[in-house]
C-alpha cells in the first residue's frame, strides 16, 4: 500500500491539519478517505474530521495541550497500518440525458477538443469515477477519472444559473450540479435524480470513495425517471464494491 510523507500543522487550538503531497490524484484521495475512517473509528477526544482532495483537519473537543505527542500518535497510527482499510464503496448508476437542449456546452466542448459529440457522450459514460470531493453546494460531487480527451478550461464567464442536475466538466473533472446555480463548468447533460434532498436521513447518497457511472438516457426516459423521482418511486441502481 502507498504510504506518503504527510504534513501536519496546529490548525487552531483544538484543530491540526494533516497533509498530503498537493496533487488531484486517485490514489492520494483513497489514502485520505481511509485514514479519515480509520480515526474516525475511536480516536481519542477526535468530534469531527473535515476533508479535501489531500488533507484532513481533526477537529478535538478540547484543547490540544502537546502538540508534538498529538503529532506523534499520529504518525504511529498513519505508519502502522499494515493493508488498505477495507470499507465498502458504492457504485452509483445515474442516468444522464445528452440530448442537444440539455448539452448546452456540447458543441463547444467538441470544437475545442475536436471530438464528435457522439464520442464525447461514448467516452463521457464509460468510465466509473471516483467521488473525491463532496462541497461547493450541498451535493455536488467532484468526480476524477475524466478521460484526458475531454479536459477543458472552465468558462472564462460563469453562467449566472446553472439549470439544476446538469451535468458538466471543469477541468480535469466531471461533476453534477445538485441545484440551480451560478457555474463555471461546461456543461454535457442532465440527470433527473437528485443529487441532495434535505428530507432524507442521508441527504447526499454519495460519500467520498464511492464510485460513479453515467449511462445514456433519451429524453423520454428521463422524462419518465424525473416523473418517478417526483413520486419518490425511483431507485438508483448501485452495487457494492469491496476494494
Amino acid at each position: 500500500m502507498n504510504r506518503y510523507n504527510l504534513k501536519y500543522f496546529q490548525y487552531n487550538n483544538n484543530s491540526l491539519l494533516i497533509s498530503w503531497p498537493e496533487r488531484i490524484d486517485q490514489d492520494i484521495n483513497n489514502d485520505v478517505n481511509e485514514f479519515k475512517i480509520r480515526l474516525e473509528t475511536g480516536f481519542k477526544y477526535l468530534l469531527e474530521v473535515r476533508y479535501s482532495y489531500c488533507s484532513l483537519l481533526l477537529i478535538f473537543n478540547k484543547r490540544i495541550d502537546n502538540i508534538n505527542r498529538l503529532i506523534e500518535k499520529l504518525k504511529n497510527l498513519y505508519l502502522s497500518r499494515k493493508s488498505h482499510s477495507k470499507y465498502d464503496r458504492i457504485l452509483w448508476n445515474i442516468p444522464v440525458c445528452y440530448e442537444n437542449k440539455f448539452a448546452l456546452d456540447i458543441d463547444i466542448i467538441s470544437k475545442q477538443n475536436k471530438i464528435s459529440k457522439e464520442n464525447i457522450i461514448i467516452m463521457h459514460s464509460k468510465v466509473i469515477y471516483s467521488v473525491y470531493l463532496i462541497g461547493f453546494l450541498p451535493g455536488f460531487m467532484y468526480l476524477g477519472g475524466l478521460d484526458d480527451a475531454l479536459h477543458i478550461p472552465r468558462k472564462k464567464e460563469p453562467r449566472l444559473r446553472v439549470p439544476k442536475g446538469s451535468v458538466a466538466i471543469g477541468g480535469e473533472q466531471t461533476g453534477i450540479y445538485p441545484q440551480q446555480s451560478p457555474g463555471g463548468w461546461n456543461i454535457l447533460g442532465n440527470t433527473p435524480i437528485n443529487l441532495f434532498d434535505k428530507s432524507k436521513d442521508v441527504p447526499c447518497f454519495a460519500k467520498p470513495g464511492d464510485r460513479v457511472k453515467f449511462f445514456q438516457v433519451s429524453e423520454d426516459e428521463y422524462k419518465l425517471i424525473k416523473k418517478e423521482v417526483e413520486l419518490d418511486l425511483y431507485e438508483l441502481n448501485k452495487e457494492v464494491l469491496n476494494d
